[in-house]
């Protein structure tokens, strides 16, 4: 809990570039996607006014974690709170699931099984790794300094808690989401059976 290690900071500062990229290759795909929809010619700014609105919440996510999380990290933890951090990087396992049902979707493998066993993978990582992580940190937390679970929330400056749920309550929303898609997709089964 207490332990430190140089790399922490070096993942940091790879984590930067990679929002950044993440962003413009989010308005890459939108736009190409408008493209060959016919609702867009050029780059202009009411194609990125469109992804703008579209994505809002995935580029504040990226901006916060780009413009707020990262300098917090670097410069104000005091070389505090590696393992926090770590946690924190174990979010990002469950994006690869999500770019490959997003590519399968893409080569028209959406009703293979294949397809539905990415998104039983991509529902157990996203849950175990984006939402279950959170109650994991504070039962460590407590079980480090002998603090019961429903406690450690009152124990922890008031910025952990705050930072913890503005992480937190966006991978709710967008586990929901993903819920509802999976919902739809096992419909859509179900009536291609009967």
């Amino acid at each position: 809990m207490t332990d430190s290690h140089w790399l922490v900071n070096g993942f940091v500062l790879f984590g930067a570039p990679y929002m950044a990229t993440d962003i413009y290759a989010m308005y890459l795909s939108h736009y190409n996607n408008q493209k060959v929809k016919g609702h867009c010619e050029d780059n202009s700014l009411q194609t990125v006014k469109a992804f703008l609105k579209k994505e809002w919440m995935l580029v504040l996510h990226h901006l916060a974690l780009l413009l707020i999380f990262l300098p917090i990290t670097l410069f104000y933890r005091r070389g505090l709170g590696d393992f926090f951090i770590g946690c924190l990087f174990t979010t990002e396992f469950s994006t690869p699931f999500i770019s490959i049902g997003k590519i399968l979707i893409q080569l028209g493998l959406d009703d293979s099984m294949i397809h539905r066993i990415n998104g039983i993978v991509t529902l157990l990582s996203f849950f175990m790794c984006r939402i279950l992580v959170f109650p994991f940190m504070y039962w460590m937390y407590g079980r480090q300094y002998g603090i019961p679970l429903h406690r450690v929330a009152f124990h922890l400056p008031l910025q952990c808690n705050v930072g913890n749920l503005v992480i937190l309550a966006p991978q709710i929303y967008w586990f929901i989401l993903l819920l509802r898609k999976a919902h739809r997709l096992y419909l859509r089964q179900r009536l291609k059976i009967e």
